[in-house]
């Protein structure tokens, strides 16, 4: 997708999910977006342009470490429903409950009756959060073996972002096959009426990003909320108070005086 053309739209929908963002606080509706799919598909590019033009205190992201040993011993929904929104909120699931039917099915992480237990009672739990009204938008990001391999070899030499590369997505490498016989079930088994599942193409990771956030915005029936007008009061005249000299405060050092063009990583 052209850059320029991924630009303006992506800001375009980010003014939409401002006035999407203000209908549900006004409204008091609940929206969970649950993200799911391949290691390295994009789930977290799309996820940061979501929010970063939004309010922290309405939009939230959880992405749950491993589970306690407390949380084992829990139903295994537990941990998740602390997470949901309450009115007025918005919560983005980075990977969710959904992890049962993925990394723990095939890395051995779950018995094979908690995950026959998983697919049977996820269908009933999602069901139980729609029909209190909680708007749940579910998204798979699907990416070829090829562009998903580019990616980890992207993160191995980017100290940047080698933090996203673990063991654990080594190991999707090897078990890509085993991943796609999971997903396959899991869709059979979780893709309802109620809930279904929509798959984004995300080779392309700017046409991924637009897509999802045009579907999303799409699927809500939101509107522009009329705010109250606000007016930048006049500065009142000063009244006499000097700052204090600075040689009493404690400043950072002036780093970026140092630098000379041309040093950053950009080249700026």
């Amino acid at each position: 997708m052209d850059q320029d053309v991924y630009q303006r739209e992506l800001f375009r929908l980010q003014t939409e999910l401002a006035k999407l963002q203000e209908w549900v606080r006004a409204e008091g509706a609940r929206l969970v977006v649950v993200f799911e799919g391949r290691d390295a598909a994009g789930k977290g590019g799309v996820i940061k342009r979501v929010t970063e033009r939004l309010n922290p205190r309405v939009v939230r992201t959880v992405a749950l470490p491993v589970p306690t040993d407390r949380e084992r011993g829990q139903w295994y929904f537990q941990r998740y429903v602390a997470h949901l929104p309450s009115a007025g909120e918005i919560v983005l699931f980075d990977r969710s409950w959904y992890n049962r039917a993925g990394v723990e099915r095939v890395m051995g992480f779950c018995t094979e009756q908690e995950y026959r237990r998983f697919l049977h009672q996820c269908p009933v739990f999602e069901r139980l959060l729609t029909e209190d009204g909680i708007l749940l938008r579910k998204y798979w990001f699907s990416v070829s073996d090829a562009v998903q391999e580019q990616r980890f070899r992207s993160r191995l030499e980017d100290p940047t972002r080698r933090w996203k590369l673990s063991a654990m997505d080594l190991e999707s490498v090897t078990r890509w096959e085993a991943y796609s016989r999971a997903k396959d079930e899991m869709f059979a088994r979780t893709d309802t009426a109620e809930a279904p599942w929509y798959v984004v193409e995300s080779d392309d990771k700017r046409s991924a990003r637009i897509n999802m956030i045009a579907h999303l915005l799409s699927t809500v029936p939101y509107r522009e909320v009329p705010r109250p007008d606000l007016t930048l009061p006049p500065r009142p005249p000063a009244h006499g108070y000097r700052r204090p000299p600075r040689d009493r405060q404690t400043h950072v050092p002036d780093h970026a005086g140092t630098l000379a063009p041309g040093t950053a990583p950009d080249g700026s």
